[in-house]
């Protein structure tokens, strides 16, 4: 990535991480994606279960093949026939990982979810929660994350899905109804009750949608 980026990226890091402490959440920033699966990779206890939302900013580091290879208990919801009891089992386990569709600079935390088993196991259940969220995610402020998440991350990933809606066709939000929207809950993640329950690993680098 080119240094100017790379330094912006690391001083506006500094003030999500600020932010996310206010918030009492922790983060830390990664130069790079392997610095970055070690982060992760530090946060995780071996010997604990992982469960993974929709994350590909996690696969794109290389987190998921190391913790399938490694000595952790990874829920493979993708090789698992009964879907719902992946998902049940996500709510128990010791580590959920996610991704953003973004988030503030001072630290709130936005996703939008079709099935909403990423945003309630967010929001409660897994013992920790451990976000991988890539510095192209991180907007001005909450309506500006909002913003992102509806017209960049939900057209992508109505489109990477072969879903039938207006975004999917335009590759612009429409606030449609289709039956086929994935924009059927929004979870705000502004603070965190429980101290050490939300990590996130800042990367500086462009991840996921």
């Amino acid at each position: 990535m080119d240094e100017t980026i790379s330094q912006r990226n690391e001083r506006l890091a500094r003030k999500v991480v600020k932010g996310l402490a206010s918030r009492n959440m922790e983060g830390f920033y990664s130069p790079t994606k392997e610095a970055a699966l070690a982060q992760a990779l530090s946060l995780i206890p071996e010997g604990s279960s992982v469960a993974m939302g929709g994350c590909a900013s996690a696969r794109e580091i290389g987190l998921v093949d190391a913790l399938k290879r490694g000595n952790w208990h990874f829920v493979d919801r993708d090789a698992i026939a009964d879907k719902r009891a992946a998902m049940l089992a996500a709510y128990d386990a010791d580590v959920f990982l996610t991704s953003a569709n973004a988030m503030s600079e001072d630290g709130v935390i936005v996703n939008i979810d079709g099935n909403a088993n990423r945003v309630s196991a967010i929001a409660q259940g897994p013992r920790k929660v451990l976000f991988v969220v890539g510095m192209n995610k991180v907007c001005a402020d909450v309506d500006s994350a909002l913003k992102r998440a509806r017209s960049v991350a939900a057209p992508i990933n109505a489109q990477r899905f072969g879903l039938s809606t207006p975004c999917a066709k335009t590759g612009a939000c429409a606030n449609c109804k289709s039956p086929d929207t994935i924009c059927c809950q929004f979870l705000i993640t502004r603070f965190s009750r429980h101290p050490g329950r939300i990590q996130v690993v800042l990367v500086n680098d462009a991840l996921g949608f």
